[in-house]
């Protein structure tokens, strides 16, 4: 059952608010305005890139009916933590994103990527690991000093011959339809910094030593303990 449907089907609707991520798939908020609805945007986590539960609640209102928490990059939103916020706020609890885990063993293998890049990258920050990681993207962070900037070093590392992406170009909230001018510093940040790297299954220890070698050699940017997002 899609987004719509779910919130249609507990009564969700004209007049009432939905708390959802800006930062991602515009189809959530559609969703949300299909029904009626009115999509507002919650800051995320720094390390999970999924919603913040304090900031969720200081969003809701009493015309909040509902939230809608989606996974990211293999990382499980704070389901817990939201679902407290809703049972102190009568809100309905939804969540969507990346519902199927991948098989044990390309989990496994993709992990075993993830940790030989996390142990060699310099030149990018590396994503917290965070329990059940599936590492459905391998996705860091270059800091936006200029010197060189996030998209600046997507084009040399390809450049380079390392395939790259950026995961979310554009938060909702700049998007026109749904363009709000509410105070969202970590999706801001995350979109101007955040970028992808390969770490499929299928990735050789030769294809792995390329980016390693890429990055390291177009890095230089951070030093020692600020490597990790935590920090």
């Amino acid at each position: 059952m899609g987004t719509a449907a779910m919130l249609r089907a507990a009564g969700v609707g004209i007049g009432d608010e939905v708390v959802v991520p800006s930062f991602g798939d515009v189809r959530v908020a559609e969703a949300v305005a299909q029904v009626g609805a009115i999509p507002v945007f919650a800051d995320i986590d720094p390390g999970s890139y999924c919603l913040d539960a304090a900031l969720v609640e200081a969003a809701s209102t009493s015309r909040t009916a509902a939230v809608v928490a989606v996974h990211r990059f293999g990382r499980p939103a704070d389901m817990a933590g939201l679902g407290l916020v809703g049972r102190r706020r009568g809100l309905l609890v939804l969540e969507t994103g990346e519902p199927d885990e991948p098989p044990y063993e390309e989990t496994a293998r993709r992990r075993e990527r993830a940790a030989y890049l996390d142990g060699r990258l310099r030149g990018v920050r590396i994503p917290e690991q965070g329990d059940g990681h599936t590492y459905q993207q391998y996705v860091v962070r270059v800091p936006g000093n200029g010197r060189p900037d996030r998209d600046a070093f997507a084009r040399a590392l390809r450049g380079r011959g390392v395939e790259c992406w950026v995961p979310v170009k554009t938060p909702v909230h700049r998007m026109p339809g749904f363009r709000s001018c509410v105070s969202l510093p970590v999706t801001e940040r995350a979109a101007d910094e955040t970028l992808a790297l390969p770490v499929d299954a299928s990735l050789t220890k030769r294809d792995l030593q390329r980016v390693v070698s890429a990055c390291n050699a177009l890095g230089g940017l951070l030093v020692g303990s600020t490597r990790s997002l935590g920090v």
